[in-house]
C-alpha cells in the first residue's frame, strides 16, 4: 500500500510539473535570436538541404519536409485512405490496406526508419510502422511511394519498431501489448496474464537489392510490452536492443501497477545467435494467418497474399540470445551512439539517464554475472553492463539522439527542454527549452554510424501559444534547433501533420538525383492501360463495362460514353499519356462513391462506380493539369436497366443526335 501511495504521489507530481511547464515561459518571445530567420531561410528556386521524414501518428500517413525551411514537401499515403492521390480508393491501390481482418482504412504511423548500408543513410527506402493493425511498410524512395505492407502475426500495437540492422538485413518489430499466441487459445481470463500472455519480436528479412521483405523469424518471449528499440552498430552489430516496462506483468491500471517495482528492462538480443538457433532446426513452425501487400511499378497495381506460417524461437528455451539488462522504470527511449558501445536507457520516471556499455554487456555474459532469471531470462547485474550515470540531467528523459562528435542529445517531457550532454564524461553541457513537452527529436543520421550535426528538430506535444488559435485542437508543433555550435539555438518553428511520433532526416543529395521524373509509357504493364489514344475503348463483360480512357492535356478519351445502364458496374481504367514531369492528372464522376484518382505520367489506375440513377453523369479531371484544365472533361450517359441504347463511345463528335430519349428506350 506504500508502494501504491508512493507511486500516486509521484504521477501526480508529475502531472503539476507538466502543467506548470505547458505555461509560456518568460522568454518565450526572446528564444530566438536575430539571425534565426537568415539561417532557416531557403529562398525561392532553391533547394533544402535535408529531406525529414516524419511520422504522422494517428493519420496513418508519413510527411516529408524540407530543412531548415519547414516546407511541407509531401504527403505520403501509407496505412490510411488517402482521397487527394486515390489511395485505398482506386482498384490498383487497394490491395494495399488488405489484412487477415479484411481491408483496413486506418492505422497509427508512429516511427519512421531510414536503411543503411555500413551503418550510413543510403537514401534508398524508408520503413513505417502501423501502431494498431500490426504492419510495416516499406516506401520506395525514388517514387515516394508505398512499395510494400506485411502485416505481422503474434503482434498488437506494433510499438517497438521498424528499426533495422546496419546494412538493413532486418526490419526489427516488437509488439506493445502482449497476447496469447496466435495459434493458442485466445479465450482465456484477462487475469491469466502471467501464464497465459507472450511478447514477440519480428524479424523481417529484406532483400538487398530489391528490398523484398519476409518474416525471417520470431522470437516468443516474455509476457511485457516492448517499447522502443534500436540495433547495434560496429562493434555491436549483430545486437539488438528493445526497452520493455511492465515487468510487473500487470493487465490494467499500469499507470501504477506496472510502476512497482524500481527498475524494467533492456532486452539485448543477440540476432546472430538467433540465426544460428535458426539454422540448427531449433525454431518451430508455427500456423498464423498474416497478410503481404506488393505494388508493383510495370504494373501499377497492388497484389495481396495470405501466409499462413512463421518460424519462432522461444526466449526461454535458448539462453543465449536473450539477456535482460536492469534499468529505471518505465523505459521509453532505447538508442545506440555511433560507435556502437554505449546504450542509452530512459526511464520516464526517473531523475537519471543510465549508459550502458556494450563492451561490459560483453563480459557480464561471459562471467556469468546474473542476477537470477526473469521468465528464463538471465538478467544481467545493473552495475556489471552499466558504464555510468547522467546525473540530474531533467525531468522525463524520452529519447536520446547522437552528433558523432562524442555529444549526446536527450528530451526531456515533464521539464519541456532539449539537453545535450558528453557521452565519455556524462556531463551536461547545453539545455534548450522546447514549446512544449517534447517527445522524439531528429539529428540527420542521428542514430547511424555517420550523423550529421548541423540540426536538431523536436517533435512537441503540446503547442499552446505557439501558433494562431484553431479551436480546441492546434497544429503539432516541430522546432528547428541549430546545433553546430557549442550551444544550441532555436531558429523555426513549424506545423506537422497528424501528431508526429519518430522522425528521420538525411541530406536532400543523397536522395534528389535518384527520384523518378514520369513511368515511361512503354513500360507500363498494366492489362488496362491504353498507350495511345488509338487503343481507347468501351468493352462490356456481361454487367462489368470497362473503359479503357486515356487522359492528355487537356482531354480524356473517350470523353462521351452511352449505353451504360442502371446495374452496372464500371471500370474506368485511366492511362495518363504524358511523359512530361510532374504532369498528373486526376479523374472524378459524378456520384462516384468513392475518392478520386490521381494519375501519374505514364501510369494507369482504375475507379470503380456503380451508377445510382439514369441520367446524364459529368467526369472531369480533378488535379489542375494547363490552361485548358477546366474544359478537361466529359459525359457518361445511363440508361434504365433492359434499355436497347447501344455501348458506344467517341471523342471529339460535336454533333447534336437526331434522335430523342424516348427513341432510343425501349418502349416497356
Amino acid at each position: 500500500m506504500r508502494n501504491i501511495k508512493t507511486i500516486m504521489v509521484a504521477v501526480l507530481g508529475i502531472s503539476l510539473l507538466l502543467g506548470f511547464s505547458a505555461c509560456k515561459p518568460k522568454n518565450a518571445g526572446n528564444a530566438v535570436s536575430a539571425d534565426a530567420a537568415a539561417k532557416a531561410y531557403v529562398a525561392p528556386g532553391k533547394y533544402d538541404e535535408f529531406y525529414n521524414f516524419v511520422s504522422g501518428g494517428f493519420s496513418g500517413q508519413m510527411s516529408v519536409y524540407g530543412l531548415p525551411s519547414g516546407r511541407l514537401l509531401r504527403v505520403i499515403p501509407v496505412f490510411s485512405v488517402d482521397p487527394e492521390k486515390g489511395w485505398g480508393y482506386s482498384e490498383e491501390t487497394k490491395p494495399m490496406l488488405n489484412t487477415s481482418q479484411g481491408f483496413v482504412p486506418w492505422d497509427d504511423l508512429h516511427h519512421t526508419e531510414l536503411s543503411q548500408t555500413n551503418g550510413e543513410i543510403d537514401g534508398r527506402w524508408i520503413f513505417g510502422n502501423a501502431n494498431n493493425t500490426p504492419r510495416v511498410a516499406r516506401i520506395d524512395l525514388t517514387t515516394f511511394r508505398t512499395q510494400e505492407i506485411i502485416e505481422l502475426p503474434n503482434s498488437a500495437g506494433n510499438h517497438s519498431s521498424p528499426f533495422i540492422t546496419e546494412n538493413t538485413e532486418y526490419v526489427v518489430a516488437g509488439t506493445r501489448f502482449s497476447l496469447p499466441p496466435d495459434d493458442k487459445n485466445g479465450d482465456v481470463p484477462i487475469n491469466t496474464y502471467k501464464q497465459n500472455f507472450k511478447g514477440t519480436l519480428s524479424f523481417i528479412s529484406v532483400g538487398k537489392e530489391d528490398g523484398k521483405m519476409d518474416i525471417a523469424f520470431q522470437i516468443q518471449c516474455p509476457g511485457v510490452n516492448f517499447d522502443l528499440s534500436h540495433s547495434g552498430k560496429g562493434k555491436s552489430h549483430g545486437w539488438f536492443f528493445f526497452s520493455c516496462y511492465n515487468s510487473e506483468q500487470a493487465n490494467t491500471l499500469l499507470e501504477v501497477n506496472a510502476s512497482q517495482k524500481d527498475k524494467d528492462f533492456i532486452m539485448a538480443v543477440n540476432w546472430k545467435k538467433a540465426e544460428e538457433s535458426l539454422k540448427a532446426g531449433k525454431g518451430r513452425k508455427q500456423a498464423v494467418k498474416y497478410a503481404h501487400n506488393t505494388y508493383s511499378d510495370k504494373t501499377h497495381s497492388a497484389t495481396s497474399e495470405i501466409k499462413t506460417e512463421v518460424t519462432v524461437l522461444d526466449a526461454k528455451d535458448l539462453k543465449d540470445i536473450c539477456y535482460m539488462i536492469p534499468c529505471p522504470k518505465s523505459p521509453h527511449g532505447c538508442d545506440v551512439d555511433p560507435t556502437g558501445e554505449y546504450i542509452v536507457g530512459s526511464g520516464k520516471l526517473a531523475a537519471l539517464i543510465p549508459v550502458f556499455s556494450f563492451d561490459k554487456l560483453q563480459k557480464a555474459i561471459a562471467d556469468k554475472a546474473y542476477d537470477g532469471e526473469y521468465d528464463g531470462i538471465p538478467v544481467i547485474k545493473y552495475e556489471a553492463a552499466l558504464y555510468g550515470e547522467v546525473k540530474k540531467p531533467g525531468l522525463g528523459p524520452l529519447h536520446t539522439e547522437f552528433d558523432g562528435k562524442g555529444n549526446a542529445y536527450t528530451t526531456f517531457f515533464v521539464s519541456s527542454e532539449v539537453v545535450k550532454w558528453n557521452i565519455k564524461d556524462l556531463k551536461v553541457l547545453d539545455r534548450a527549452p522546447t514549446y512544449y513537452s517534447v517527445g522524439h527529436l531528429c539529428i540527420p543520421g542521428g542514430d547511424s554510424k555517420k550523423p550529421n550535426a548541423k540540426y536538431l528538430i523536436a517533435y512537441n506535444k503540446i503547442t499552446k501559444d505557439r501558433y494562431l488559435p484553431t479551436g480546441p485542437e492546434l497544429s503539432q508543433s516541430a522546432q528547428l534547433y541549430d546545433i553546430s555550435g557549442d550551444k544550441m539555438q532555436l531558429i523555426l518553428d513549424f506545423p506537422t501533420i497528424g501528431e508526429p511520433h519518430y522522425a528521420q532526416a538525411v541530406a536532400a543529395d543523397v536522395i534528389k538525383t535518384k527520384s523518378l521524373k514520369f513511368f515511361k509509357i512503354d513500360d507500363n504493364a498494366n492489362p488496362y492501360a491504353s498507350k495511345g489514344e488509338a487503343t481507347a475503348k468501351v468493352v462490356r463483360e456481361g454487367n462489368k463495362v470497362h473503359v479503357y480512357m486515356t487522359a492528355i492535356r487537356s482531354h480524356f478519351a473517350p470523353d462521351n460514353i452511352e449505353g451504360i445502364k442502371m446495374g452496372d458496374e464500371v471500370y474506368f481504367h485511366v492511362t495518363n499519356l504524358e511523359q512530361d514531369w510532374d504532369v498528373p492528372h486526376g479523374f472524378a464522376v459524378k456520384g462516384a462513391a468513392n475518392g478520386e484518382l490521381l494519375i501519374m505520367p505514364g501510369e494507369t489506375q482504375t475507379l470503380k462506380w456503380i451508377p445510382t440513377k439514369v441520367g446524364i453523369w459529368p467526369m472531369y479531371c480533378t488535379d489542375f493539369c494547363s490552361a485548358l484544365h477546366q474544359e478537361m472533361q466529359g459525359y457518361v450517359r445511363v440508361s434504365p436497366a433492359g434499355s436497347n441504347v447501344p455501348l458506344t463511345f467517341s471523342t471529339g463528335k460535336n454533333l447534336p443526335a437526331a434522335t430523342t430519349t424516348a427513341d432510343t428506350v425501349k418502349k416497356k
